[in-house]
């Protein structure tokens, strides 16, 4: 059994999904790791992290409007909104996601279907630098 840690860091540009799926891939290959369990996660509480559909953005798309009618970027409905509009609605939308992720490695392999993705999902408007830990254990 072994175990390893990555820092992954995804400079973002405002509101949307980044896939970072390829640079996961790249280090699994890499560390040559068979088979065992790749836990995620993201040292940030404004931005998130999914498994998605990557074939057509236009799902993205509709997952960004989605959020935004769901957790409206509006200051008269929140106290907290010291760093702007998108403040404590990127804090909502972190909290009704995910800030881990666990995916299965086999045979080398990460373990997802056809049309799935990883994606950082970035709920603020400006640019930020994020800090994904990647943490395999296995063999």
């Amino acid at each position: 059994m072994i175990q390893k840690f990555y820092n992954l860091i995804i400079n973002t540009n405002g509101q949307k999904l980044y896939d970072f799926t390829e640079k996961t891939i790249e280090w699994i290959k890499k560390n040559k790791f068979k088979n065992g369990i790749l836990n995620i996660s993201i040292q940030h509480t404004s931005a998130s992290l999914i498994v998605q559909e990557n074939a057509d953005p236009d799902v993205q798309k509709d997952l960004i409007n989605y959020f935004d009618k769901l957790v409206p970027m509006n200051n008269k409905l929140y106290i907290h909104n010291s760093e702007g509009k998108d403040d404590m609605p990127a804090h909502i939308k972190s909290a009704i996601t995910n800030n881990q992720i666990s995916l299965s490695i086999k045979d080398g392999e990460i373990l997802l279907g056809t049309w799935q993705g990883i994606y950082l999902f970035e709920h603020r408007l400006n640019r930020h630098a994020r800090t994904l830990i990647h943490h395999f254990i296995g063999e």
